[in-house]
């Protein structure tokens, strides 16, 4: 099954652990801190991979998680860090966010990766916390949380060659005459509702890769007969082949009525190198309509040729003059991954405000992070955090607010404290 669109929920790796611990040896009464650090969390990696051509995987397993970091250990011991997560994605992969549909990143390069969780840095052992006043450190960080989010996936396919038209015209017959891929044909409309892509060998040193998009009708560009879902798989595509039904009351109308569907879709679609291929040229009607067919087009710029799907007349020449085409066509600078996970605000913010109970909300990006790395049963940790509390600006800015003695302040959803002066 063909899958062009889909929706996962990604998760890095958590950081190790930092470990508080003193030295313990046979006669060392007072052995330093020792602390280790935690390991790194695993990223969670998009990876392009040209051996797939859908996201139909994505149906069946849609949750990645990365592995957590290890806990650091005693005599300065690192924790391990985890693996990477790599899921690998088809070409032509777009990624977006699924609440803000923010872009992400465009996938479109053999081995091309996007990290879209970045793992959690290891927590800092006691051993950092050693300072010519204070000695024996009871203070150590936990790793820093993993990031999460849901993305959309959203396939185009790449090809050299798109292959457009109204319902019926030859299209699946066009690419199974001249490629291995075997689309579904028959004799009534919309036989393909699903882009078929193909490879063509013109010759040992030359192939072509064709796409066959469904037939496009009036008012595809918004959504009629799933068009706009089809019309995106022709924004890759270098060149487009447009097939016109021999047999059609009106081809000429056809063939404008296809390139309206395109140009109100993306404007740019038009812009395309295309060549018009006439099908069913086997069938006397449609070889009588032939000239009269090439003069309209030859007066309005499109190079035209004759063809028969069905019996491949002409059907290796159209492919050269494809490829030739396609040799004229300016060669694009490959498209890197946008960044991901650019703050768009300072992380230092904060904001304070009370819930429905009356108590006191601090919420910011870095404040937050904090709480999250601070082990809250260790007396030194907790020190440390109140300290950020000063550095940042959220004690005076609480007592600004109005806290009093014995006020209860949440630090985001998760953490509580008493105020105490």
């Amino acid at each position: 099954m063909f899958v062009d669109e889909a929706e996962i929920y990604v998760r890095s790796g958590k950081g190790g652990d930092g470990m508080m611990h003193f030295h313990r040896e046979k006669y060392v009464s007072r052995g330093g801190p020792d602390g280790g650090d935690g390991g790194r969390g695993g990223d969670l990696i998009l990876k392009v991979d040209r051996r797939l051509n859908t996201l139909a995987q994505f149906r069946h397993i849609s949750r990645f998680i990365a592995e957590d970091g290890q806990n650091g250990g005693p005599n300065n011991m690192t924790g391990r860090s985890a693996e990477d997560k790599i899921v690998l994605v088809p070409a032509g992969t777009i990624v977006r966010d699924a609440v803000t549909n923010d872009l992400i990143g465009d996938l479109i390069n053999e081995g091309q990766e996007l990290i879209v969780a970045r793992g959690g840095r290891g927590g800092r052992g006691n051993t950092h916390f050693v300072t010519p006043s204070y000695q024996a450190p009871r203070v150590a960080e936990k790793g820093a949380p993993a990031e999460e989010r849901r993305l959309k996936l959203e396939l185009k396919l790449i090809a050299d060659v798109g292959i457009v038209g109204v319902p019926n015209a030859g299209k699946s017959s066009f690419l199974a005459a001249v490629t291995n891929a075997r689309p579904k044909i028959a004799d009534y409309p919309f036989t393909t509702i699903e882009p078929n892509l193909g490879v063509a060998e013109l010759d040992l040193d030359h192939t072509l890769v064709l796409s066959d998009i469904p037939g496009l009708i009036e008012g595809a560009h918004m959504g009629v007969g799933l068009g706009d879902s089809f019309l995106r798989h022709i924004q890759r595509t270098k060149v487009i082949l447009h097939l016109l039904d021999g047999l059609a009351e009106d081809p000429i109308a056809d063939f404008d009525q296809t390139n309206q569907e395109m140009a109100l879709f993306d404007e740019k679609l038009i812009e395309k190198p295309q060549l018009v291929a006439f099908n069913k040229m086997d069938i006397p009607e449609a070889a009588e309509r032939w000239p009269e067919v090439e003069k309209f087009l030859k007066r309005k710029g499109y190079q035209a040729m004759p063809i028969s799907a069905a019996t491949g007349q002409n059907v290796r020449d159209v492919l050269w003059k494809l490829y030739e085409m396609l040799q004229n066509v300016p060669e694009e600078l490959p498209t890197e991954s946008l960044p991901v996970y650019l703050p768009k605000e300072d992380p230092r913010k904060f904001e304070i405000t009370k819930d429905a109970e009356g108590d006191w909300v601090v919420r910011g990006v870095s404040i937050e992070r904090a709480a999250k790395m601070t082990f809250w049963e260790h007396s030194g940790s907790v020190r440390r955090f109140q300290t950020l509390l000063r550095t940042l600006g959220i004690e005076d800015a609480l007592r600004d607010a109005g806290v009093q003695n014995g006020d209860t302040v949440m630090i985001g959803d998760d953490f509580e404290m008493e105020w105490i002066e």
